[in-house]
C-alpha cells in the first residue's frame, strides 16, 4: 500500500531516482554514500563539501533510510568542522533525521546543546530554529511511547536545560538572538495548548503537535502541567514586550508572536489585547522617532489583522479605538471587521458546552492536588504581576469611565498644562493622531483604561487597592472560619493552625495581621496605677540564644521574599535586610551574600542596596553610627569585595552586572581596583574590564588619576590582548582631551627610563609583578617603556622629536628595538605631517639611522606585497636631498626617496648605490623598476635608460659589481621584454667606444629572446664597419657572439679582414671548419667576390701554427727554467760554503785548544812513564849482552808512529784522531779557499764549472745530502740545514761524477 502511494521527493532525490531507473548508477547507495563522505572529508572549498554532504543527506533519509544508524555518527562528526555553513547544514540534518527516526534524540540532543554554545551567532540561531520542530518531534515520540525508558528521561532533562538556556536569551546582547529566542517561545506556546474550533491553522505548516495529540492516559506527559508551562511562556512573553528597554526589532517580532498566538489559540486573545493597549500608551522611551513610527505601523498592521478574527467582536470597542489612535481610517476597519451572526452562534455553541468545560476545569484542579496557593512560586512572581496587574487595569478604568466627565477632563487639562514642556516632544509629534469620536462612550472607555493603565503601572488606583485586598483576604481566610471549595483541607500546607500546651496556636500570618490592626486607644493614667515595665516580665538572652534568634528572624526575612512581592512590600523587606546585615555583620553578611548569588539576576538590587547601606554607615550618614569610627570605611570595603568577587567566581554571570557594580558603587577602595586589575587580566574579560576601567576615569573626576594610572600600567603588560586595548582606550582619552597632560607626562617619563643604564628595579616590579628587573636592557624590558609612547605617536606628530633625543643616547640595543618597532607609529602619522617632515629636515647628530628607518617605513610596500611602492612626497624629497647633500653623504639616504628624484640624479647616485649590499641593490632596482604598469607613481628612469646607464659605468665601478647589477635587470623578465632588450642594444650601439659589457648582453638578450638573432647579426655586421677589434673584451665577445649565431654569422665572417680572421680562429678554433665548408659550398661567382687572403685563411691548417708556436714556446720556457735554476743552485751552494767555512773556523779553533791541553798531559804522563822504566831497569840488572840495544830497536818518542789496529802502541805517541784532524783541516781550508775564488771571480774572469776540486765529504750532521734528482754529482758530506731541519743541497748540476773520497795520506813526518 505505501508502495502505490506517491511521495514527493526533492530535487536532489529525485536525479537519484532517475539515475536508477535509467540503469546508469555506479554502484550501490552504502558506496555512494562512502565515497561521498570521503570527498566530504577531504575538500577544501565549503560549498563543494555542504553539496557531498547534502547528497549523502538525500540517499540516507530519502533513498535508503536503513543507511541513517550507519552513517549517522559521521555525519554529526561534521559539526566540529571549522565552517559555519558545515555546522548549520549539520544542524538541518540533525532535525530531518529525527523526523525519520524518533529514536536518535539521544544522540542528538548532545550535540544540539554543544551547537546552542557555538561561538558563531548565525549557528546558534540556526540552532533556535531546529529545536521548534525538534521540541514537536520530542512530545509525540514522548506521548506514543508505552513505556519510559532512560533515555527519554535524559532527552527530556536535556530538552528542559536548553528552554531554560533560550528563556535566558531573552536578555541577550544580540538582537537577532533575542529575535529567534521569541520565535521559539512562540512555538512551544502553541505546542502546549489546545486548540479550539475558532482557531486559524496557517495553510503553510503541515501536521500540528498541540495538547489535543497528546492522549490524557499519558504515562510520562502530564498534560496539565505542560498546558501550565505554555500559559507561563505566555506571560513572559508579555513580561518580554513590557520591557522599557526593548529594540524595535525585538518588539515588533514580539507583537508579530502574541498576533499569531492569538489567533490560532483564541484562550490568549483578551490578554493579547489588552498588552497591546499597554504598549500603545508605554511605548518604550529608548526608541529613536523613524524606529517609533515603525513600531506604531507595526502595530496598527496587527491590530488589523486580530480584528479579522472571530473573537474580535467581544473586544470590537477596544480594537477599533486603539486602530483609530494608530490613524486608521474608517474604511480600512470596516473592512476587516468580523460579521455578528458567525459571533452569535459561536456563542451559542459555547453556552452549550459551559457545564463540561467546569467539570473538566475541576477535574484538572482535582489532579493537581500539590499545586497549592502556598506552593512556593519564587520563580513566578513576575508572570503573577503581569496578571494582577491586567486585571487592575480593568477595575481601574471601570471606576475612572464614569468620572470622566466635562468638568473633571477640564481639572485634568488645566493642572496637566503647568507641567508641559515649551516644546513639543519629536515623541508626542510623531505617535500624535487626532481624534476622530471624540465624546463617544466607545472614546471614553478607551480613555479610561489607557488612564488605568498609567496608574497601575505607578502602583496607584482602586484596582490596585482591590487586588492586594483580595490576595490579603485570601491569605487570610482559612481563620476566620469560612472555607470556600478552592482551599479545603486537601493539603497539610493549607493547614497552619497549630496546638501548642493545649492552646490554639496561631500562624506567622495570623500574628501578621494582627500586628496590622490599628493599636487600641490610650486612655490616661490614674494616679496609684503601676505602670508597666519590660524589664521585671524579661531576662537578658544568652550570647547563644540570641545569635539563634537573630538567625531565625533573618531566616524569616529571607524565606518572605514572595509575601513581599505580593504585599508590595519588596522596598520595606529589601531596608530591613540590608540595615540588619549592616548593623550585626558577622555570619549575617556571609547569609546574605550565599542568598544574593543563588539567583544574582533577580536580587542584585539587594546587593546594591546592602553596598549603598554599608556606606551610609561608614560615613556616619545614619543616626546608628558609631561616633568613634569616623569614615572607617574597612566594613564597606568588605562588602564591595564580597560582591565583586563572587561575581568572579561566578562562571555564566553576565558581565554588565561587573560593570555595573563598579559604576555604581559610591566609592571605589583599593581592594576593588585590585579586583578589576585581576578581572582585566582574565584573557575572556579584557574588553568588559577595560571598558568599565575606562567609564570609571571618564565619570569620576576626582579620582581620575587614580583610575588612570591602572589603564597606563595595563599599556605595559606583557599580555597581548590587554595591551593593545589599554593602548587604544588610552588613545581615545588623550584624543578627547580628558587627561590628556597625565597621560603624555607618563609616556615621556616611561620613554626617559631608557636612559638609564640598567632598568628600574621599582618599575618592573610594579609592571610585571614580582619579577627581578634584568642586569641588562632586553627586549622585554624595552619595549615595556615603548609600547605607550609609539602608541600615541600618531596622535601627537610632535612626539618624534622626543624620541629623536632619546634615541641618540642609547645603547644600540636599544635602538635597534626603536628601528623595529617604528613601523606602525610613523605609518600613522603619514609623510605628509609637518612635524615628521621638520624631524627630517632637522636631522639630529646621531639620528641619521632613525631617519632613514623613517623614510623607508613611508615609502615601503608593508607587509602587503602585491602594494606598489609608495611615491615619496616633495616636500619630503626635498628635505631628504638636502640632508645627503649638506649633512650626511651617504647614498642610503636616497633609496627611500628615489623614484622622486629626477634622471641626472638616480643616474649621478647609480655607481655608489651598486656597490651596497646585494640585498639593498635590489631593493634600488625594485623600486626603479616598480614604476611602471598599473602603478600610483612614475619611475625616473624607463628600464631601458637604467640598463644603459649601467653599462656606461666602466671606468666608475669594476666590472663584477656591474655585472651582478645588469644580472638584476635580467632576472627581471616581465620588464624587460624583445622589445626593451633590442631598444638597450640599438642604443649601446651608438657609444663610442662601445661599453665593455655589450657583448655580454647581446648574448643574454640572444638567450632569453631567440627571435632577437636577425637584429644580432644586423650589430655584427655594424661592429665590424667600427673595427670592434681594437677593444679587446668586446672583441672577445664578437668572436663568442659569431660561434653562438652560426651558421647566420658565417657571412659576417667573411666580412672580417684576413688578420682579423685569423685571430678569430686562434680564439675560437671550431669556427674554421664549418666557415670552410660553407665556403666550399658556394658558387663560383660567389667565391670569386672573396680576397685570396681570406681563401688562404680558410685553407691554412691552424694545428701547424699551433703547434709550431706551442714548440718554441716550450723550448723558450725550458731555457727559462734551466737558467733559474742554475741561478738558484748557486745561491744555495754560496750560502752552504758560507755557512760550512764559518763552522770550520769555529772547530778549528776549539781542536787547537783541545790538542794543546792533551799534549801538555800526555808529555807529563810520558816523562812519569820514563823514569819509572829507568828505576825499573836498573833494579833488575839485565846480562850484559842485552844493555846497549840495537840501533833499530831504539824508538824516538818524538816521532809519529804508525800503529796497527788491535796493536798496543806508545803511550807517549799523539793519536791517530789528532793528526787526521789536523790534516783535513789544512786541505779543507785549501778546498774552501779555491772555491770561493771559484764562486767569487774577479771582474773578466770566466768560470769553469768543471775545474771546480771536488768537494771532501764529511760527516757533518750539520750538512745533508741534496734530495734532488736532477743533480748528477751530489755533495755527499755538505748539506745546508734549514731550520725545519731540511737538507739543502749545495751541488751543481754541472759538477762531474768524482770518485768516492778515500781521505788524504798522511806521512809520519808531518805533525
Amino acid at each position: 500500500m505505501m508502495a502505490d502511494t506517491p511521495v514527493r521527493r526533492s530535487t536532489a532525490a529525485q536525479f537519484f531516482t532517475e539515475e536508477e531507473e535509467a540503469g546508469t548508477s555506479s554502484g550501490s547507495v552504502y558506496d555512494k554514500v562512502v565515497d561521498l563522505l570521503n570527498q566530504a572529508s577531504l575538500m577544501q572549498k565549503d560549498a563543494q563539501k555542504v553539496g557531498n554532504l547534502k547528497q549523502v543527506q538525500e540517499l540516507i533519509i530519502h533513498k535508503d533510510t536503513n543507511l541513517l544508524d550507519n552513517f549517522f555518527d559521521e555525519m554529526i562528526a561534521f559539526q566540529s568542522d571549522r565552517s559555519v555553513d558545515i555546522r548549520k547544514f549539520v544542524v538541518g540534518f540533525m532535525e530531518e533525521a529525527c523526523k525519520k527516526d524518533p529514536e536518535l534524540l539521544s544522540k542528538i540532543m548532545p550535540c544540539l546543546q554543544h551547537l546552542l554554545n557555538d561561538e558563531n551567532v548565525n549557528v546558534q540561531k540556526r540552532v533556535i530554529l531546529t529545536l521548534s520542530s525538534i521540541y514537536k518531534t520530542l512530545i509525540m515520540w514522548l506521548a506514543k511511547s508505552k513505556h519510559p525508558t532512560a533515555e527519554m528521561t535524559q532527552v527530556w532533562d536535556i530538552m528542559a536545560m536548553m528552554k531554560k538556556t533560550l528563556y535566558d536569551m531573552l536578555d541577550s546582547e544580540n538582537d537577532g538572538i533575542r529575535t529567534h529566542a521569541v520565535k521559539f517561545s512562540e512555538g512551544i506556546i502553541l505546542t502546549l495548548s489546545r486548540k479550539t474550533q475558532e482557531s486559524e491553522i496557517p495553510k503553510s505548516r503541515g501536521e500540528e503537535v498541540t495538547l489535543d495529540s497528546i492522549p490524557e492516559t499519558s504515562k510520562y506527559l502530564k498534560v496539565h502541567k505542560l498546558e501550565e508551562e505554555g500559559k507561563k511562556m505566555f506571560d513572559s512573553l508579555l513580561q518580554f514586550q513590557a520591557s522599557p528597554h526593548i529594540s524595535s526589532i525585538n518588539l515588533m517580532t514580539v507583537m508579530s508572536s502574541l498576533c499569531n498566538i492569538a489567533k490560532q489559540r483564541p484562550v490568549f486573545y483578551g490578554r493579547v489585547v489588552q498588552a497591546f493597549e499597554t504598549l500603545h500608551v508605554n511605548l518604550p522611551p529608548t526608541l529613536a522617532k523613524s524606529q517609533v513610527s515603525s513600531v506604531r505601523k507595526n502595530l496598527k498592521m496587527q491590530m488589523l489583522s486580530l480584528l479579522k478574527h472571530k473573537c474580535a467582536v467581544d473586544y470590537l470597542t477596544n480594537i477599533t479605538t486603539l486602530l483609530t489612535d494608530l490613524g486608521a481610517t474608517q474604511s480600512e476597519v470596516l473592512k476587516v471587521m468580523p460579521k455578528l451572526e458567525e459571533s452569535k452562534k459561536r456563542k451559542r455553541q459555547e453556552a452549550g458546552s459551559a457545564t463540561k468545560k467546569i467539570r473538566i476545569e475541576r477535574d484538572d484542579d482535582d489532579d493537581d492536588i500539590g499545586m497549592t496557593p502556598w506552593t512556593d512560586r519564587a520563580t513566578d512572581q513576575k508572570l503573577a504581576n503581569v496578571n494582577l496587574r491586567q486585571t487592575a487595569i480593568d477595575i481601574t478604568a471601570d471606576d475612572l469611565a464614569p468620572r470622566l466627565n466635562a468638568n473633571n477632563v477640564a481639572d485634568l487639562v488645566l493642572i496637566s498644562m503647568v507641567m508641559l514642556p515649551d516644546t513639543m516632544p519629536a515623541h508626542f509629534q510623531a505617535t500624535y493622531t487626532p481624534i476622530a469620536a471624540a465624546g463617544t462612550d466607545g472614546q471614553v472607555g478607551h480613555m479610561a483604561r489607557l488612564l488605568a493603565t498609567q496608574l497601575t503601572m505607578a502602583g496607584m488606583g482602586k484596582g490596585v487597592a482591590e487586588v492586594q485586598r483580595e490576595a490579603a483576604e485570601k491569605k487570610t481566610s482559612p481563620f476566620d472560619g469560612s472555607e470556600t471549595p478552592a482551599f479545603q483541607g486537601t493539603s497539610p500546607k493549607q493547614l497552619i493552625s497549630t496546638v501548642v500546651g493545649g492552646q490554639s496556636g496561631t500562624s506567622k500570618l495570623d500574628i501578621l495581621n494582627k500586628a496590622m490592626l490599628p493599636p487600641p486607644p490610650l486612655f490616661p493614667s490614674k494616679r496609684g496605677v503601676k505602670h508597666f515595665r519590660l524589664s521585671t516580665v524579661t531576662r537578658p538572652l544568652e550570647e547563644n540564644e540570641s545569635e539563634e534568634l537573630s538567625m531565625m528572624a533573618l531566616d524569616r526575612v529571607l524565606a518572605s521574599e514572595k509575601k513581599a512581592t505580593m504585599g508590595n512590600a519588596l522596598h520595606a523587606r529589601t531596608k530591613i535586610l540590608s540595615c540588619l546585615v549592616t548593623q550585626f555583620g558577622g555570619e549575617f553578611k556571609d547569609i546574605l551574600q550565599n542568598y544574593i548569588f543563588s539567583d544574582l539576576r533577580n536580587r542584585i538590587e539587594l546587593a546594591f542596596a546592602w553596598l549603598y547601606q554599608e556606606y551610609a554607615n561608614c560615613m556616619n550618614f545614619m543616626s546608628t553610627s558609631v561616633e568613634g569610627n569616623k569614615h572607617n570605611m574597612s566594613s564597606y570595603d568588605e562588602c564591595l569585595t564580597r560582591i565583586l568577587n563572587g561575581l568572579l567566581e561566578v562562571v555564566d554571570q553576565k558581565e554588565a552586572l561587573f560593570h555595573k557594580v563598579l559604576l555604581e558603587a559610591p566609592a571605589i577602595t583599593d581592594n576593588a581596583l585590585y579586583i578589576l586589575r585581576r578581572y582585566c587580566v582574565d584573557d575572556t574579560r579584557v574588553a568588559s574590564g577595560l571598558q568599565t576601567l575606562r567609564k570609571l576615569i571618564m565619570t569620576r573626576p576626582a579620582h581620575r588619576l587614580r583610575f588612570l594610572d591602572v589603564l597606563l600600567e595595563f599599556t605595559s603588560s606583557d599580555q597581548t590582548e590587554l595591551r593593545n586595548q589599554a593602548i587604544s582606550f588610552t588613545k581615545n582619552l588623550y584624543e578627547t582631551q580628558q587627561a590628556h597632560h597625565a597621560i603624555e607626562y607618563y609616556a615621556v617619563q616611561m620613554l626617559k627610563y631608557l636612559l638609564l643604564p640598567k632598568p628600574s628595579p621599582e618599575l618592573y616590579a610594579k609592571l610585571r609583578g614580582t619579577q627581578e628587573a634584568p642586569e641588562t636592557w632586553n627586549d622585554d624590558a624595552i619595549k615595556m617603556s615603548l609600547y605607550l609612547y609609539l602608541g600615541l605617536l600618531p596622535c601627537n606628530h610632535k612626539l618624534i622629536h622626543e624620541l629623536a633625543t632619546v634615541y641618540t643616547s642609547t645603547n644600540a640595543d636599544i635602538k635597534r628595538t626603536i628601528l623595529r618597532m617604528l613601523e606602525a607609529p610613523v605609518k600613522g602619522m603619514g609623510m605628509d605631517s609637518p612635524e615628521l617632515l621638520l624631524f627630517v629636515e632637522n636631522c639630529p647628530k646621531g639620528a641619521e639611522t632613525l631617519v632613514t628607518r623613517v623614510i623607508h617605513i613611508l615609502t615601503d610596500k608593508g607587509d602587503d606585497k602585491t602594494q606598489s611602492w609608495a611615491a615619496p612626497s616633495p616636500e619630503l624629497v626635498e628635505r631628504v636631498r638636502d640632508l645627503y647633500h649638506k649633512r650626511v653623504p651617504d647614498v642610503r639616504f636616497l633609496i627611500p626617496v628615489l623614484i622622486g628624484l629626477n634622471k641626472d640624479e638616480v643616474i649621478a647616485a647609480l655607481p655608489k648605490l651598486i656597490k651596497l649590499n646585494p640585498v639593498v641593490v635590489k631593493e634600488v632596482f625594485n623600486r626603479l623598476l616598480g614604476g611602471h604598469g598599473d602603478v600610483a607613481y612614475q619611475s625616473p628612469l624607463t628600464p631601458a635608460e637604467l640598463l644603459v646607464a649601467l653599462h656606461n659605468l666602466d671606468d666608475k665601478v669594476d666590472m663584477k659589481t656591474t655585472i651582478k647589477a645588469t644580472n638584476l635587470c635580467f632576472g627581471e623578465k616581465k620588464i624587460y621584454t624583445q622589445e626593451v632588450l633590442a631598444l638597450v642594444m640599438q642604443n649601446l650601439m651608438e657609444r663610442t667606444p662601445l661599453p665593455t659589457l655589450f657583448m655580454r648582453t647581446v648574448l643574454q638578450a640572444l638567450s632569453m629572446y631567440p627571435r632577437l638573432l636577425g637584429l644580432v647579426l644586423n650589430i655584427l655586421q655594424r661592429l665590424i664597419l667600427k673595427q670592434v677589434w681594437k677593444q679587446k673584451k668586446v672583441w672577445e665577445g664578437f668572436v663568442r657572439c659569431c660561434q653562438r649565431t652560426k651558421p647566420q654569422s658565417f657571412q659576417v665572417l667573411l666580412q672580417l679582414p684576413a688578420e682579423q680572421l685569423k685571430d678569430v680562429f686562434q680564439i675560437c678554433p671550431d669556427l674554421q671548419e664549418p666557415l670552410l665548408s660553407h665556403v666550399n659550398k658556394l658558387t663560383d661567382t660567389q667565391r670569386s667576390h672573396l680576397s685570396p687572403a681570406i681563401v688562404q685563411v680558410l685553407e691554412t691548417d691552424p694545428m701547424i701554427e699551433k703547434r709550431e708556436a706551442e714548440a718554441r714556446a716550450a723550448q723558450e720556457a725550458k731555457e727559462e727554467r734551466l737558467k733559474k735554476e742554475a741561478e738558484e743552485m748557486m745561491r744555495i751552494r754560496r750560502e752552504a760554503e758560507a755557512r760550512a767555512a764559518q763552522k770550520d773556523r769555529d772547530l778549528d779553533k776549539s781542536d787547537n785548544d783541545r790538542r794543546k791541553d792533551k799534549r801538555r798531559d800526555e808529555r807529563a804522563r810520558s816523562r812519569d812513564r820514563d823514569r819509572e822504566r829507568s828505576r825499573s831497569r836498573e833494579r833488575e840488572r839485565p846480562s850484559k849482552e842485552n844493555r846497549v840495544p840495537a840501533k833499530q830497536d831504539v824508538v824516538d818518542p818524538s816521532e809519529p808512529v804508525f800503529i796497527k789496529h788491535g796493536s798496543a802502541g806508545d803511550p807517549s805517541e799523539p793519536p791517530r784522531e789528532r793528526r787526521e784532524s789536523r790534516a783535513e783541516g789544512r786541505d779543507r781550508r785549501e778546498s774552501r779557499d779555491t772555491r770561493m775564488a771559484a764562486l767569487n771571480p774577479e771582474p773578466g774572469d770566466s768560470i769553469d764549472l768543471s775545474d771546480l776540486p771536488p768537494v771532501p765529504r764529511r760527516r757533518n750532521p750539520d750538512i745533508l745530502r741534496n734530495p734532488s734528482p736532477q743533480l748528477r754529482n751530489p755533495s755527499p758530506g755538505h748539506r745546508n740545514p734549514s731550520p725545519h731541519g731540511d737538507a739543502v743541497d749545495v751541488a751543481v748540476t754541472a759538477v762531474k761524477s768524482e770518485p768516492e773520497d778515500k781521505g788524504y795520506e798522511r806521512t809520519r813526518g808531518k805533525t
